[in-house]
């Protein structure tokens, strides 16, 4: 994998602008705060980051892949303002489960989630090295 940053750009604080990568392609469906039975454990925006980005890791690792081969990730959110304030414990729980920022991420606020609980839905895409 190799993370894209244009000559004179200054590095982005927790994700990649663009990351070229070579290999087999895994493809995470949105993953929202919910257990592996579908129930919440918690409403708490930062639980429900944490619940997903583990939901996440267990998905590619079905795929054989693991979170360092993550190049994309898309997180869709119902509060912009709790995500923001909840940056510093956000950042806690990705590197812990996650790992390192190299991903190209986007990040959406959205009137609501199809589930009524879930505050994030994070989707992924991984490419396993050749």
């Amino acid at each position: 994998m190799q993370v894209l940053l244009p000559p004179g750009w200054p590095r982005p604080k927790g994700y990649a602008n663009g990351v070229a990568a070579r290999g087999r392609m895994v493809f995470v469906a949105g993953m929202i705060g919910w257990d592996a039975q579908g129930e919440f454990q918690t409403d708490d925006l930062v639980g429900q980051v944490r619940q997903a980005l583990q939901n996440i890791v267990d998905v590619l690792c079905e795929g054989g892949a693991r979170p360092e081969h993550i190049v994309r990730m898309t997180w869709y959110i119902t509060d912009r303002d709790e995500y923001v304030a909840s940056y510093p414990e956000i950042g806690k729980a990705f590197r812990e489960l996650i790992g390192s920022f190299n991903a190209a991420m986007t990040a959406v606020e959205v009137a609501a989630l199809v589930e009524h609980r879930a505050k994030v839905e994070i989707e992924v895409t991984a490419v396993v090295p050749d």
